[in-house]
């Protein structure tokens, strides 16, 4: 039976659909990522095709369809209809239409994870660390390095501004090989929630029946919608899925520094002891943390603790919380 873990965290909302013990997608939701997809808000056109948003920082987003006659300066509301998505060496502004339907944020992780009618267990950093139990850390890790290994063999996942590229590395067979890594492919497509350009590097399989096999292979374990091409003679196949929102890869690979804060603080509502919480971290992520005060304040009231934070240019990673 799949059931949807949800966690309010500190900076971060995180969330994994667990079937037979194994997080088949993990989703997270950090602040400031910029208005959400559905959300409705005012704006003023800047230049042709794009305005400023009424949100923090005034971000600026792309909008087409224009009325007749619209002006520079012209107050508009607008829906998002693609969040802003960072890439390597560029970020991409989010996308809006103009609409008349009433203000609202859009729905947040919680409500679009209850949307499909699944149980929802919310967890507590009280409670037992069900996240961790399903491999929270290990996926997170897995992801931060691009190495997904699999029996046989192994991903290697990177993000380009082109495209996400994953690539089948192993030994045996090729026909075994490219079956399991496929399989294994699919997994991380969705379990990331990858979207846009997708591109499959298999071991060459210069049969047509092999190659059909692999194609139909994807099409059996990565969930619609999305569009493909057969896989070619060299072993390389693409695939393209709606991007609406940033994949965990782009989020955990893209911001070393938001991501290691996420994990301190998680590490932190769960430290044992009392007395003065301290947190030791490099200077990057202290000073991220310490840029967020309502974050070190949340702390101090989840866990009933004064907040020390610390930075040591020593420490690796997320750094440590006692």
């Amino acid at each position: 039976m799949a059931e949807w873990l949800y966690e309010a965290g500190i900076g971060e909302a995180r969330a994994a659909l667990i079937k037979d013990g194994r997080i088949v997608e993990a989703r997270i939701e950090r602040d400031g990522e910029g208005p959400r997809i559905g959300a409705v808000l005012s704006a003023r056109l800047v230049e042709p095709g794009r305005v400023a948003l009424d949100a923090p920082g005034e971000p600026v987003a792309t909008v087409g369809a224009l009325p007749p006659g619209t002006s520079l300066g012209t107050r508009l509301t607008v829906e998002i209809t693609r969040m802003a998505l960072r890439e390597r060496g560029r970020d991409k502004p989010a996308r809006a239409r103009v609409t008349e339907a009433p203000p609202g944020d859009g729905p947040d992780l919680r409500a679009r994870i209850g949307a499909d009618g699944l149980a929802v267990t919310e967890l507590r950093a009280t409670g037992p660390d069900r996240l961790e139990e399903a491999g929270w850390s290990e996926l997170i890790n897995h992801v931060r390095t691009g190495h997904w290994p699999f029996p046989g063999g192994a991903l290697w996942v990177d993000v380009t501004p082109a495209m996400t590229l994953i690539d089948i590395d192993g030994e045996g067979e090729a026909p075994a090989l490219a079956k399991a890594g496929g399989i294994a492919a699919a997994h991380v497509i969705r379990c990331c929630g990858i979207g846009g350009s997708i591109g499959i590097d298999f071991p060459s399989l210069p049969g047509r029946a092999e190659r059909q096999a692999v194609d139909a292979l994807i099409d059996a374990h990565l969930p619609q919608p999305f569009e493909r091409t057969a896989t070619n003679g060299f072993g390389f196949l693409q695939i393209v899925r709606r991007r609406e929102r940033p994949s965990l890869v782009e989020q955990i690979r893209l911001d070393p520094v938001a991501t290691d804060a996420a994990l301190l603080l998680r590490q932190a509502e769960r430290a044992a002891g009392a007395g003065v919480l301290q947190l030791t971290a490099r200077p990057a992520v202290a000073d991220h943390i310490a840029a967020h005060p309502a974050w070190i304040a949340a702390l101090e009231q989840r866990t009933g603790r004064l907040v020390d934070l610390r930075r040591d240019a020593a420490v690796k990673g997320a750094g440590h919380a006692q």
